[in-house]
């Protein structure tokens, strides 16, 4: 979790720097110059080069319910052999045991759930996941809180292989 926590504060430095050009020089190098719905980004850790691609939702409902930020994320880490890692975040404590179901253009992928994150289970659905989003137009995500409530997440796939294709670049995966 603590993983998580950290990710989310480099995504939102990276989408920031992006925005804003004067805090760059502090922030993750992006490897867009125009980032669009999908950003790119890489990350100097202790032990290697970490690439991240990061984007939110064009619309979530229902409208008015209280979340933190909704991300979806692919990650590379070469040194830890970590490469097309998929972390959904939905902003809210998820239910118990329940799965969060991802739809790309009419393929659907379950995932499974720890506090406010999905996680695909599996590495070859993962591969494939990643796959339907790179061929992919639209992407819905829906979850279940704990208290209940049902969202949907709807992602535009537009620029979504534009930046896996850095990150490969950049992490060296093929």
């Amino acid at each position: 979790m603590k993983q998580c926590i950290i990710i989310l504060a480099v995504v939102a430095a990276l989408f920031s720097a992006a925005l804003a050009p004067a805090s760059a020089a502090k922030a993750p190098k992006s490897l867009l110059k125009n980032p669009g719905t999908w950003g790119a980004f890489s990350l100097k850790e202790k032990k290697g080069t970490a690439c991240y691609m990061a984007g939110q939702p064009k619309s979530s409902k229902p409208a008015g319910v209280k979340r933190g930020p909704i991300w979806l994320l692919i990650t590379h880490r070469p040194y830890k052999k970590i490469k097309g890692e998929v972390g959904v975040y939905v902003g809210y404590p998820l239910e118990t045991g329940s799965t969060v179901v991802i739809d790309v253009d009419g393929k659907i992928f379950k995932l499974y759930t720890v506090e406010d994150t999905a996680w695909v289970e599996d590495r070859k659905r993962e591969v494939k996941l990643v796959a339907a989003m790179r061929a992919g137009r639209k992407m819905v995500v829906r979850g279940t809180s704990k208290r209940g409530t049902k969202t949907t997440d709807t992602y535009s796939l537009k620029g979504f292989t534009r930046a896996h294709k850095a990150i490969n670049r950049t992490c060296k995966v093929k």
